[in-house]
């Protein structure tokens, strides 16, 4: 048995993570780890959005499951809610800063390719010479 603190063994990159690191790793997953969050989170980079282009903006996704996920990032205080006394009424929805920092945290940008495909003619005079694609 694991005694408080204790370093884990298991491979792989969470090797040498201890309790209280693997513990904030569950927290921020708990908090956007499902398949919506970092989604709507993402939609809201360039600033507040009205639920109906919210719902435009991510193909495939429910209206019960955007109006779970905006009020669970609501209750986590990642997203604000703004509503205006208008006729049609009006909510807008926007990150706030920890939203914003948490995507930014969360966001795994595509190394570069190590061996970049080359362009088109190039791939095409090697075809006509001959070569085979791999």
């Amino acid at each position: 048995m694991r005694s408080p603190g204790s370093v884990r063994t298991a491979p792989g990159p969470g090797a040498h993570w201890n309790n209280e690191d693997a513990d904030f790793i569950r927290e921020v997953l708990d908090l956007v780890g499902d398949k919506w969050s970092v989604l709507i989170i993402g939609t809201l980079a360039d600033g507040p959005v009205r639920y109906s282009d919210l719902s435009d903006a991510i193909p495939g996704i429910s209206q019960r499951m955007l109006t779970l996920t905006l009020k669970h990032l609501q209750r986590t205080g990642l997203v604000t809610r703004t509503s205006y006394p208008e006729v049609p009424p009006r909510v807008e929805y926007a990150r706030t800063e920890l939203g914003t920092s948490l995507l930014s945290t969360v966001t795994v940008r595509r190394p570069p390719r190590r061996n970049p495909s080359p362009p088109d003619g190039v791939r095409q005079r090697h075809r006509a010479v001959g070569g085979q694609r791999r």
